[in-house]
């Protein structure tokens, strides 16, 4: 394989990223040049059942940004590229309804921390502190935005909520896990996905077919 500039989560982390599992190591290292990651698994929960939220959340879904729904045992699929130093993702849901696809794109701030811009073409941004737990990967966001138009809007404290995500490797199961949850003030959790998949590193055209 082709050597590649590192990505977004390896130049955060620095020389911390000799603590992850070497399994996430590979998966938040940047894919070569010519190849994909691709991860199958299963969503044993996605969305939210706050039904009321559903309105607000399908403006965000016909973006590509989150999914309105609340189901388990959702079979999903992530192909992961590293194009121009970002990390670009698109992953797959095989909901009830039909495929739905989650686009989002990551680059490394000039602060030191990731920035992740969901949807196509980007709406909502939110800039991650990126750790290292038992392994894992973990993100806490500082600060989330919305892009309405040309016009960019940073969510203040009071409105804004937190995202967690945590990735870790299992290797009872030999699958990687993965956890997000998003929190609003006063209002608690707002929406959330966790699952796990395998993943692999494929040249492009054996990806594609």
């Amino acid at each position: 394989m082709t050597p590649v500039p590192q990505s977004p989560y390896a130049r955060a982390l620095g020389d911390r990223v000799a603590e992850l599992h070497p399994r996430l190591r590979a998966y938040f290292q940047a894919v070569p040049d010519g190849h994909v990651g691709i991860g199958d698994g299963v969503f044993r929960r996605v969305g939210t059942p706050r039904r009321w939220l559903w309105p607000l959340l399908r403006v965000l879904e016909r973006r590509g940004v989150v999914p309105a729904c609340w189901e388990h045992d959702v079979p999903f699929r992530v192909e992961n590229r590293t194009i121009a130093a970002r990390a670009i993702a698109e992953r797959e849901f095989d909901l009830p309804g039909g495929t739905w696809t989650m686009h989002d794109s990551v680059v490394l701030s000039r602060h030191g921390r990731v920035v992740d811009e969901l949807g196509e073409p980007g709406v909502v941004a939110a800039c991650f502190d990126v750790d290292v737990h038992r392994g894992g990967l973990r993100l806490t966001s500082r600060a989330v935005g919305l892009r309405i138009g040309r016009m960019r809007l940073r969510l203040p404290a009071i409105v804004r909520p937190t995202v967690r995500l945590w990735e870790r490797f299992d290797e009872g199961i030999d699958r990687q896990r993965v956890s997000l949850t998003i929190d609003a003030p006063l209002i608690g959790r707002v929406y959330e996905y966790a699952g796990d998949f395998a993943y692999r590193i494929e040249r492009q055209r054996e990806a594609t077919g």
